[in-house]
């Protein structure tokens, strides 16, 4: 048994760990550490969670934790995941997994220093529909794709306390929605792009409602990546991708979240054919991903390398845009 520790008594975590947990007989939620003992408890018994904390040094320095789920702000990924890889245990860290590159490079440090897992939780990277998207690009069957477009929006209301609004706590469109296409494209295409273009919208200073990019990767495509959390967009969210080659085109609707509902439509030779493709919800899929890792019957799939170029690139557009890189807001 499984045995895992969320920091953070975040919204997130239902849907990304305890209802997956739920429908296993291999993992258990067993505690729950939040910034008071009020909180952590109240989030305890809403939850059906056996022990509550109200520190994180009390979650992590406990025999029978196995995994921790970091939900915390991006600008206390670091300080935690590293505390808790260094107790020797697994970390599952939210996306973006750091405030920068230079954190994410520590982070990745202390995780091969304890050899225990530090997996990124872009969710999306683990369901079958995102699997699909990779043998088609793979596979050739699309040709030589030239050109890609890609987005993720959606209104984010500014509340009292939210950290998406908040720049030196890792807030931005790009940091909480951007990071997105930019792993989508990156996962596809390797290698490292170059920043043709970036510019944002912000509506206080170095805070980012909108952000667009364009990238052109190596022998590959140039991709038009976009984002906005702005206040007229609607509530429902557009995650889109459309990869243009000279064999055929591909467009894909809700890639972030396909359980939720999504569409496929591979045209070719001017025929249009729309599918779906079968899959439980992306938070099942990651954390049966983890728990095959932390058994050893396969490799991460993030985290590690990818992580730390991930974060580079989000620093590079940020420097591009004529911002600072998320670690100098602080």
């Amino acid at each position: 048994m499984i045995r895992i520790g969320l920091l953070g008594a975040a919204r997130i975590a239902d849907q990304a760990i305890i209802q997956p947990a739920a429908l296993r007989n291999d993992v258990v939620i067993a505690a729950v550490a939040a910034s008071n003992l009020e909180k952590a408890q109240a989030f305890a018994q809403q939850f059906g969670i056996e022990h509550a904390f109200g520190s994180y040094d009390e979650l992590i320095a406990r025999d029978d934790i196995d995994l921790i789920y970091n939900a915390l702000p991006p600008s206390l990924h670091a300080k935690w995941s590293i505390r808790a890889l260094l107790h020797g245990k697994h970390v599952l860290c939210e996306k973006p997994f750091a405030m920068d590159a230079e954190e994410a490079k520590a982070m990745v440090a202390a995780a091969d220093a304890s050899g225990r897992l530090l997996i990124e939780a872009y969710h999306y990277r683990f369901h079958p529909v995102f699997a699909e998207v990779e043998r088609l690009v793979k596979s050739g069957e699309l040709g030589t794709i030239h050109t890609v477009r890609s987005n993720f929006s959606v209104r984010i209301a500014e509340t009292p306390g939210s950290l998406r609004h908040n720049a030196p706590l890792g807030g931005g469109a790009l940091m909480d929605l951007g990071c997105y296409p930019l792993h989508w494209l990156r996962t596809l295409f390797g290698g490292t792009p170059e920043i043709l273009w970036a510019d944002a919208i912000c509506p206080k200073p170095q805070l980012d409602s909108s952000f667009e990019l364009r990238l052109q990767f190596p022998n590959g495509p140039l991709c038009y990546v976009g984002c906005a959390m702005s206040e007229h967009l609607s509530r429902h969210h557009d995650a889109s991708l459309y990869l243009e080659g000279d064999k055929g085109q591909l467009e894909v609707l809700n890639l972030v979240a396909p359980h939720q509902g999504h569409k496929l439509c591979l045209t070719k030779n001017g025929e249009a054919h729309e599918y779906q493709i079968n899959g439980d919800t992306t938070y099942d899929h990651q954390l049966a991903h983890v728990i095959a890792c932390i058994k050893g019957e396969t490799k991460p799939l993030t985290g590690g390398q990818d992580a730390i170029d991930q974060m580079q690139l989000i620093d590079d557009a940020y420097k591009a845009a004529g911002l600072l890189p998320r670690g100098l807001c602080k």
